[in-house]
């Protein structure tokens, strides 16, 4: 163990904050500041801080467990581990088909261990059963964005262009709690003479900050992006130029907005009309401005339409592909870009190339030396996929996820995955998911391993090994390649990261998310590569002609659009939508909405985070947030057990009162497994596009307990 620092990045949030790792003689890693990184500039949260403390082997996973004779999980031999996971899968495959056997990843994989679980899911499984957790992310935001643009990254500017904008308008994001060292750049963006906008149905930490904060009913952000628009389009604020020259379909989109006239939006939201009068105003006044999304308007049952209203806002006024200008979603997970880019979501393969498009196939299969045809095709979503458990999908493969936790509808997901044949889970902790399994793996974590991940800016970054792993734990990497062979598949799954990640970077050649131009070596130059990538630039003379010059690297594209979008005639698309229900309305049954979310001391579905001391300290449990007038009539005092009940389960956690919410609305962090459980009451109610489920609004009663 070298005691000298590692430059590397935090294993949480999809800020991926640079970080210097030091071993300890006692063992135990410090970590420091990396003040170079442009994204954190050594700005850490808690999160980041504790992280080494999640690699003490009195927290983490030591020895491959198994389950015995008598149901408990017992420690085994990695021979006996793996062999009784490829029995397992293959028995499966054997007796029911290969779409009996599902692969479930999530958003913290690197790149590297991605791709390759993708290609295991195809090539050795032969099954189309597959997706991970980031469809609970950012899907919504994904799907709206390739409607519109022809392409989805999270942001298409770098980080450092927020504080130059004129307006920010931040919708259902609290990222002073879920990413705060980003805060700053909002705080720079008033510094700069900038105006900030949050909507969030509470006054939380963000909205705090901002020069006005709009409080709609969860559930309505689609009505009110519409409601804007209208104003835009009777105030005369629409760039006519740019609307005619840079896109198609404005006519219908200004036909439905139309029909959303500020009173009616007022009504439907709570959002007053001289609100939205002045939210337009402090957007279509500056030279430029951004609208940027997190999970409040993406996590419903119309998030793909919420996120296409609020892009054909930008486009109206001439707000995409412009400097310091545009339409960017802030992705959660710390890979949740590029865990969908290169095969773990169900519909697309490396490159963020899809599945049933001949082409990519045929390009993906020549780099896997496999034909076309033996590829299968999409799979289920993840939601769907989960729900499936012990029915039609009857053993499952699981990485990096928690879904007994983290998933709607919690509880109904519990009893799926106890209904398995056959269950096998890879984590560093015993998480309530990999408790439930038949055999659990303990892989390396982020500082004890090398590899790639895409932060929400998109740009390609390289985590690198600080330590040596405790002896007993191995990759994701090596499980799959030791998997592999025992399904009767020799090559093709290295576990060297750089090995697989130059299969990668000829897998995404010519792809959305094109990576061919990015090597180990430019990521370590560069402090990281924006995608797309190409290989290489053709040298031309004044004419355009090729030269004979070397071709240059391409430099990466930090700043999507400036040009043209990524359709066909290259102009941005406007889709017409109107606002329509939550999927389950307040009655009177059940008369309160339940909105959820994160605090800042805890991450996900908290398997890590709730580990740590110093982090469990800062937020030691779930709690219930309501408003004093609710509370009055529940007659619950602050810190009383509130019981929350929706038509799918019950979930009891103390009360926090604060006039901070609104009077008709709930707030659960879903961070916590056990009676305080929120997910146990989400609605699983999916967006017919991304496939989303409804996190953000359900129907829900209160209940004093014990009196």
């Amino acid at each position: 163990m070298q005691n000298t620092a590692t430059p590397t990045h935090c294993p949480y949030c999809a800020l991926q904050c640079g970080m210097n790792l030091t071993p300890a003689p006692d063992g135990t890693v410090e970590v420091s500041e990396r003040a170079d990184f442009p994204v954190n500039r050594g700005a850490l949260c808690g999160k980041g801080r504790t992280a080494p403390a999640v690699l003490a082997s009195n927290v983490r996973l030591t020895s491959p467990l198994v389950r015995d004779g008598g149901g408990a999980l017992v420690p085994a031999s990695w021979d006996e581990a793996l062999d009784r996971i490829a029995a397992g899968l293959g028995r499966t495959r054997a007796e029911h088909g290969p779409d009996a056997v599902g692969v479930f990843g999530g958003g913290g994989l690197t790149n590297e261990k991605a791709y390759t679980l993708g290609k295991f899911a195809r090539v050795v499984l032969g099954t189309s059963q597959i997706d991970y957790n980031g469809r609970f992310c950012m899907s919504s935001a994904a799907a709206a964005g390739i409607k519109a643009f022809g392409l989805d990254r999270g942001l298409p500017f770098p980080l450092e262009d927020i504080p130059k904008s004129g307006c920010v308008i931040l919708v259902g994001s609290n990222l002073a709690e879920t990413m705060p060292p980003s805060l700053r750049f909002f705080t720079e963006l008033k510094e700069n003479g900038g105006t900030l906008v949050v909507i969030d149905p509470r006054r939380t930490k963000t909205a705090e900050q901002a020069d006005l904060h709009l409080a709609p009913r969860p559930g309505t952000d689609l009505a009110l992006a519409l409601g804007l628009l209208h104003l835009v389009i009777a105030e005369g604020r629409v760039d006519e130029e740019y609307v005619r020259e840079r896109t198609a379909g404005w006519e219908d989109a200004r036909a439905a907005a139309m029909a959303h006239w500020p009173e009616y939006v007022e009504r439907i939201t709570g959002v007053s009309v001289p609100q939205l009068r002045e939210t337009v105003r402090l957007f279509c006044e500056p030279e430029s401005a951004m609208v940027l999304t997190a999970r409040g308007p993406e996590q419903q049952s119309k998030g793909t339409d919420t996120v296409g209203a609020w892009i054909n806002l930008c486009l109206a006024t001439g707000r995409a592909g412009r400097p310091l200008s545009g339409y960017g979603c802030l992705t959660g997970q710390g890979n949740g870009q590029g865990g969908r880019e290169h095969g773990q979501k169900a519909d697309q393969l490396p490159g963020y190339r899809k599945l049933d498009d001949p082409a990519a196939r045929a390009h993906v299969a020549e780099v896997w030396g496999v034909d076309p045809d033996s590829l299968p095709g999409p799979g289920r979503s993840a939601y769907e996929l989960l729900d499936a458990l012990g029915t039609d999908i009857r053993s499952l493969l699981l990485m990096a996820s928690n879904p007994v936790v983290s998933a709607p509808r919690a509880a109904h997901i519990e009893e799926r995955i106890r209904s398995l044949d056959f269950l096998a889970v890879c984590d560093v902790v015993l998480s309530e998911t990999a408790a439930l399994a038949d055999v659990v793996l303990p892989v390396t974590q982020w500082a004890e391993e090398t590899g790639t991940t895409t932060n929400l800016e998109g740009r390609v970054l390289l985590r690198r090994r600080a330590i040596t792993p405790p002896d007993g734990i191995r990759s994701d990497l090596e499980v799959l390649h030791e998997l592999a062979a025992r399904l009767g598949v020799e090559k093709g799954f290295p576990t060297d990261p750089e090995e697989v990640f130059e299969e990668l970077r000829r897998a995404s050649a010519g792809g959305a998310a094109d990576y061919s131009g990015i090597t180990y070596r430019r990521l370590v130059e560069e402090d990281g590569v924006f995608w797309p990538c190409p290989a290489a630039v053709e040298a031309v003379d004044a004419d355009g002609d090729p030269t004979s010059k070397t071709p240059a690297s391409h430099p990466g594209t930090p700043r999507l659009f400036l040009d043209r979008f990524a359709t066909p005639d290259g102009r941005a698309r406007f889709v017409p939508v109107s606002h329509r229900p939550i999927a389950e309305e307040p009655d009177d049954e059940y008369p309160v909405l339940l909105t959820t979310g994160r605090v800042v001391a805890q991450y996900q579905s908290g398997a890590q985070t709730r580990r740590v001391a110093e982090l469990n300290a800062a937020a030691p449990g779930p709690f219930v947030e309501l408003h004093p007038r609710l509370a009055a009539r529940l007659g619950a005092a602050e810190g009383d057990p509130v019981a929350v009940v929706s038509r799918r389960g019950r979930a009891v956690a103390p009360a926090r009162i604060t006039n901070a919410i609104r009077p008709d609305t709930v707030f659960m962090p879903f961070h916590w497994p056990g009676e305080g459980r929120a997910n146990t009451l989400t609605n699983p109610a999916l967006d017919p596009t991304s496939r989303m489920p409804e996190f953000k609004a359900c129907a829900v009663r209160l209940e004093a307990v014990g009196r």
